[in-house]
């Protein structure tokens, strides 16, 4: 697959057409920022991680019967997918209390939620991706009550495979951030899956295992994504 021009560069990765117009090449980087961009840095061998990360977890949705856009890997840090019009709608589920969770509604740090969690936020990175509900989605058009309900359906689904995988591996998944797209008229899961999307602690110990370790200057955020890795590839 040839890679075309960029069509786009976000904060932790490119996207590059093809000599289809159907596909895209996303290629994954080793730069992290936090806190809208005020805080930046890399973190090495961060792309590569993600990138293979990402692609066994979309292959194992895929199995699941969740549709994503991914296709293929074309080398440690480029991944093919389908092309998307991206719903400008962030997607959080949550499992256990952290971050702005804590900092917004007072609630006790590490607590286990009664029921996983779904928030919406505007992706907007100029208006910092403010919190949204389904008013603001429907008067805005961002989706149908039709296509939000499925969006629902799917954030739901990938939290009880994802929790069990990262379970058995003896990783709590805290909360995690989805992205969805459209192509061809489908609704697919788009984005990444990775440190740098969830929240991840290790079951016994509580040890951080995400990007928390670069935005509160934890220390050894490396070994942190390399130990998720580690697990998951075994």
């Amino acid at each position: 697959m040839k890679q075309g021009k960029l069509l786009y560069e976000g904060k932790a990765k490119q996207v590059f057409a093809t000599d289809d117009k159907n596909l895209v090449i996303q290629h994954f980087k080793d730069d992290a920022t936090a806190f809208d961009g005020k805080k930046r840095g890399k973190i090495v061998e961060k792309g590569v991680i993600n990138n293979q990360m990402s692609a066994h977890l979309f292959k194992l949705l895929e199995k699941k019967g969740i549709p994503t856009h991914f296709i293929k890997t074309l080398s440690e840090r480029d991944m093919l997918v389908k092309k998307l019009d991206i719903i400008p709608i962030e997607v959080v589920v949550r499992n256990i209390a952290a971050g702005s969770l804590v900092n917004k509604f007072g609630v006790k740090p590490g607590l286990k939620l009664k029921k996983p969690l779904l928030e919406f936020c505007l992706k907007n990175d100029a208006l910092h991706d403010p919190p949204i509900n389904q008013y603001h989605i429907f008067s805005f058009g961002l989706a149908s009550p039709a296509r939000l309900k499925l969006i629902e359906k799917y954030a739901l689904q990938i939290n009880r495979i994802l929790k069990a995988f990262f379970k058995k591996i003896n990783i709590d998944l805290v909360d995690f951030k989805l992205e969805f797209g459209v192509h061809k008229g489908k609704l697919l899961l788009g984005d990444e899956i990775s440190p740098d999307t969830c929240r991840l602690w290790d079951s016994k110990t509580g040890y951080i295992l995400d990007k928390d370790r670069f935005r509160k200057d934890l220390g050894n955020v490396e070994g942190a994504y390399q130990e998720v890795w580690k697990r998951i590839s075994k």
